[in-house]
């Protein structure tokens, strides 16, 4: 379909992908056929399975209107690099699926700028995808590789696991609810935080070094209590953490009890990775820490569950149990 703008000559679908994306569509090291046919034809790695995810950036529900396009565009595909990095997979390309009000190169420019270069870096090119007229609507598929006995599946997590996070929680709900005013943050700290919000950095690097390492991971996307239920639900498990162990930034630490508590361990956007592994890994955990320079932090312990409990038990550094008077992110709730 062609897009068009009051104040734009039109640009058919494939003279838009050829002006804004081409850069992204370079052939990878494992695409035998790219843009250009009815199917991208894709080749993994001997003795590597496909890993696919994707997912679908709505305007007004994923991201505001007024956005920087470039962030946009950097975050539209560091969600799904985020998936393939919860799996441990190696990235090897992506589809795009693009619903646009028109076709208006200042908006385009800078939202492919942001796609490209995140693409590059990971070398995971744009090998397909769609365009349509409607209201913004951005849908990438990922693809990427790995051993299938190293992939970090959600269902494998075992009694006596370590519970791990990396980096920092929080700083993007922080933004967020500043954005919606349930609380106030001064512009400084505002724009500091919103950097978590707008440019989610995707844990590939520590993905592949966590193959063989980790036995369970995910990318915290809805907020670190729902995402580790997924595990500990997959795997049969239950688990105890202790939320002062939980890492947040010292802007988050600034605030108030209750506003770190809610967005370190409910607030989601994180795109950090989870991950279980036996204890004895600690050291090895601690060096890949060192070597990929990220903050690496255990919060918890996995048990087997109980009857009598709840199957995610919380509590502070003194063992006392904390409530969780807030839910994580649901699309439907």
């Amino acid at each position: 379909m062609t897009l068009t703008s009051a104040s734009t000559p039109p640009l058919s679908e494939f003279s838009l992908i050829d002006r804004f994306f081409a850069h992204a569509t370079r052939p990878g090291e494992h695409v035998t056929l790219g843009i250009g046919d009815d199917c991208a034809l894709l080749r993994p790695p001997t003795g590597e399975q496909l890993a696919i995810s994707t997912d679908m950036l709505v305007e007004g529900r994923h991201f505001f209107a007024d956005v920087d396009p470039r962030a946009l565009g950097h975050k539209t595909l560091a969600v799904n690099l985020s998936d393939l990095a919860a799996m441990g997979a190696r990235p090897m390309g992506f589809t795009l699926a693009i619903a646009l009000p028109d076709s208006d190169p200042a908006w385009l420019a800078p939202f492919a700028e942001g796609l490209s270069a995140l693409a590059d870096r990971y070398a995971c090119p744009l090998v397909g995808g769609d365009t349509t007229r409607g209201p913004r609507n951005l849908c990438v598929t990922v693809f990427g590789s790995v051993p299938g006995a190293q992939a970090l599946r959600r269902d494998a997590a075992q009694p006596g696991d370590d519970i791990w996070v990396s980096g920092t929680l929080g700083d993007a709900r922080l933004a967020l609810g500043a954005i919606r005013g349930e609380w106030t943050l001064s512009d400084v700290d505002l724009a500091l935080a919103r950097r978590a919000l707008d440019w989610p950095e995707p844990q590939v690097t520590l993905g592949l070094a966590l193959r063989g390492v980790a036995r369970a991971a995910l990318d915290i996307s809805d907020g670190l209590l729902g995402d580790l239920g997924h595990i500990l639900e997959r795997s049969g498990v239950s688990a105890t953490v202790n939320v002062d162990d939980v890492p947040c930034s010292d802007l988050l630490a600034a605030q108030t009890p209750v506003i770190q508590r809610m967005c370190a361990l409910a607030g989601g956007d994180d795109y950090q990775l989870g991950f279980c592994a036996d204890r004895a890994q600690r050291p090895h955990i601690e060096a890949i820490g060192n070597e990929l320079g990220i903050r690496l932090t255990r919060i918890g312990t996995i048990a087997l569950p109980d009857a009598r409990l709840a199957r995610l038990h919380l509590q502070d550094k003194t063992g006392a149990s904390v409530a969780a008077d807030f839910k994580s992110f649901d699309h439907f709730q």
